[in-house]
Formats: structure tokens, sequence, C-alpha cells
């Protein structure tokens, strides 16, 4: 397995600090990994033209010694079958970005659930039907990426689409060799999934993997900062990796028997300050593999 670092984790840095995308890659390549992975593009200065900035970000890895390893991107496909079409373009114009990156990967969403974007759709409003209603677009979307020689793959993210049985579920529905899982280990408590034993149940699907850690409580005692409320009946709070509730040691041995010897992509949303936060979990996470 190898280290990389999301652009993600440092959202925040970039922001609070105005520190480019460029500054970005120039820091995690500081932190001594080997990977970058780009969450989207600069959140904060969309640029107009995305595979330009790709080009450009490439020589900014390249000269940072970094090896660009995934891409990152939204989209919500639990829609009428016109803005269906919509979305379905916008993830191939993705794909062209992410083969301008010179990634293998890329995650994209798949949806939040049932909601105003949803409206229009006939039928039952069940997690079958939203399964049966989105598989084809993800399959066109694999298909064209295979010809890019890039694999898509869900994240186990957003409420709807994140506890474990469903992630499989929607995975034995696409059955598609060129789609596969982004496994995030910590997002599974989001839904208060076992985090352990949904990594134990989805490790032969993963392609990518996001390490990332929470603390825990109950909802009732959640304090006002720093926190969020889940639909169960947890609160959590990002913690840096390896000092928060997870069993992260059982989650790596989990991939290892797996087969898995992908990236890990540190992934830090905690309050902490980030350079300092993700520091501290690359060191526990060279210890730990």
């Amino acid at each position: 397995m190898h280290l990389a670092v999301s652009t993600y984790s440092l959202w925040r840095w970039m922001r609070e600090h105005n520190k480019s995308l460029e500054a970005a890659v120039e820091q995690i390549a500081d932190f001594g990994v080997g990977g970058v992975e780009f969450a989207g593009f600069d959140p904060y200065k969309p640029d107009p033209s995305p595979i330009r900035r790709a080009a450009r970000l490439v020589k900014a890895a390249e000269k940072a010694k970094v090896k660009v390893v995934s891409y990152c991107v939204g989209a919500e496909l639990l829609v009428p079958f016109d803005a269906q079409r919509h979305a379905v373009t916008k993830l191939m114009e993705h794909v062209d970005i992410a083969a301008e990156l010179g990634v293998v990967t890329m995650r994209h969403d798949i949806t939040k659930g049932f909601g105003e974007h949803s409206a229009g759709i006939a039928g039952p409003q069940t997690f079958d039907a939203a399964v049966k209603h989105v598989v084809p677009a993800i399959r066109e979307v694999a298909d064209y990426a295979a010809t890019k020689r890039i694999h898509t793959s869900l994240e186990n993210h957003g409420f709807f689409m994140q506890e474990s049985e469903r992630v499989e579920k929607l995975l034995k529905a696409v059955k598609h060799n060129n789609f596969g899982l982004t496994i995030d280990m910590g997002n599974f408590l989001c839904v208060d999934d076992d985090p352990v034993a949904a990594v134990k149940r989805l490790a032969k699907y993963a392609q990518m993997a996001h390490v990332k850690d929470f603390h825990v409580r109950p909802k009732d005692r959640m304090p006002p900062t720093g926190w969020f409320a889940t639909p169960a009946k947890i609160a959590l709070r990002g913690a840096i990796v390896g000092h928060g509730d997870i069993d992260i040691p059982a989650q790596i041995k989990l991939l290892k028997a797996a087969k898995y010897d992908g990236w890990l992509s540190l992934e830090f949303e905690g309050i902490e300050e980030p350079v300092m936060a993700i520091r501290l979990g690359l060191e526990y996470l060279r210890k730990l593999i």
C-alpha cells in the first residue's frame, strides 16, 4: 500500500491562508507521501477551463515529485431522464479531465436520495427503485471511461448510499468490470454502520481507499461546535487519523487480506490545524502499515 493525501484535507488551509491548489500540491509533497488525490479543483476559485487547469496541476505535481492518483467529483443521477442525460454528459467531461490528469481511477457521486431534484420520477421512492433508475447511467459513464483506461467508482457517503449493504447492492446491480468502490473507511459511521464489518464486506470491491477517522458521541451529548448529527443516534467530529474511535488497524488488515495493494488517501476534516493534523495522521499510518 502507498500513502497519498486528498486535497480535500487542505481546503480549509487553502481558504484561511489564501493558498492555491498548486500550493496544496507542494504541501502534500512536503508531507513525504507519493501521491495526491484531487477532490475536484479550486473549491473557492472555479476555473473556466478545467482541462487546461488539469494540465497545469499535472505540471505542479511533476515539479513536486508526487503522482496524481485519483480524481473525485460530484454528481446527482437520481433525476428525471432529461436531467440525467445532462449529468452523464458532465461526468464524461470529468472523465476527460481525469485522463488529462493521468489517473486510472475516478470517483463520482451517485445520488443523495429522493428530494426536489427527483421530482418527476414515476414510481415508488424506495432504495431499489433508485438503484434501477441510476444503474444505466453509471454503466454508460463506466463504458466511456474504459475507452480512456480509467476505472470509475462510487464512494460510501451522503447518507443515502453509505451503508455497506446498500453499497454492495448497487455494485452488484451495476455489475460492470470498469466500476468499483472508493472505500472510505470512516464514512460508514455516518449511518452507524460498523466500520470494520463494513470494510470486511466491501474490501473485495475496493479500487481506491480513503482513510478517515471520527470521534463519536451520543447525539444528546453533542457539543455545539465542530460536530454533526447523523441520521442514527450518534454525533461525529472529524479526527486526526489514529486519534479517533475507528479501529483502523483492523480495517487495514482486512484490506490486505483482500489483496488490496493500492493507494491509501488520507482525508482530514477535523477542527485541528490541518497541516499539523495531516502530519500526525501520516505518522500513525506509516507505523501501522
